[in-house]
C-alpha cells in the first residue's frame, strides 16, 4: 500500500470518530434531558401523593363542627 493510501484510511477513521463522538454529545445531552423530565414528573408525583394524603386525612377526621 502506498503511503497515500494510510493517508486516506486515516483521514477516514477521523471522520468515523469525529462522527461518533458528535453522537455521542448528542445522545448525553437526550439523556441529560430525559433526566431532567423525569425529576419533574417524580417531583410531580411526590407533590400530587403529598396532596391526596392530606386530602385523606381530612376525610378521615370527624367532623367537630357538627
Amino acid at each position: 500500500m502506498a503511503k497515500a493510501d494510510y493517508q486516506e484510511i486515516i483521514a477516514e477513521y477521523k471522520e468515523q470518530v469525529r462522527v461518533l463522538k458528535e453522537q455521542n454529545n448528542e445522545l448525553s445531552d437526550a439523556c441529560k434531558a430525559k433526566d431532567a423530565a423525569l425529576k419533574r414528573a417524580l417531583q410531580k408525583l411526590e407533590y400530587t401523593t403529598q396532596d391526596l394524603d392530606q386530602l385523606q386525612e381530612k376525610k378521615d377526621e370527624p367532623d367537630e363542627k357538627l
